[in-house]
């Protein structure tokens, strides 16, 4: 991806939204509890450095301390989750499904697979741990 890319995303009723620059991680789906509990499925979120990204409606994330060591982001207006940060990281995990489309985003692998639901199979044939 370029490194000059810019890609726009938002929250489900458009109170928060958020612009990206640069390059971007390849999205991760994590099958753990926590994130099948939060979203109903897996959580699919792609990362970029904290000075990459601009957050309009900052004052409408809700975020939620979820372990000792990260904290989850949502509109407080509507639900949507959006971010997922780890203490001391220099960057921020973002929902590859609250970027605007095309986003041109792949799932590169699946993480936490032991720990999925019962009622779906993984059967893309990508990498799972």
């Amino acid at each position: 991806m370029p490194d000059d890319q810019i890609r726009t995303g938002r929250c489900n009723c458009g109170a928060v939204r958020f612009r990206t620059r640069g390059p971007l991680r390849e999205v991760v789906a994590c099958h753990c509890s926590q994130c099948r509990r939060q979203t109903g499925l897996y959580y699919a979120a792609t990362n970029v450095a904290d000075d990459h990204v601009e957050v309009e409606g900052a004052e409408a994330i809700s975020w939620y301390q979820a372990s000792e060591t990260a904290r989850r982001g949502f509109c407080a207006t509507c639900g949507s989750a959006l971010f997922w940060k780890q203490r001391d990281a220099t960057h921020v995990s973002i929902l590859a499904g609250a970027f605007d489309q095309p986003s041109g985003l792949r799932i590169a692998r699946h993480i936490f697979c032991a720990d999925k639901g019962d009622f779906y199979d993984i059967v893309d044939g990508l990498p799972q741990v």
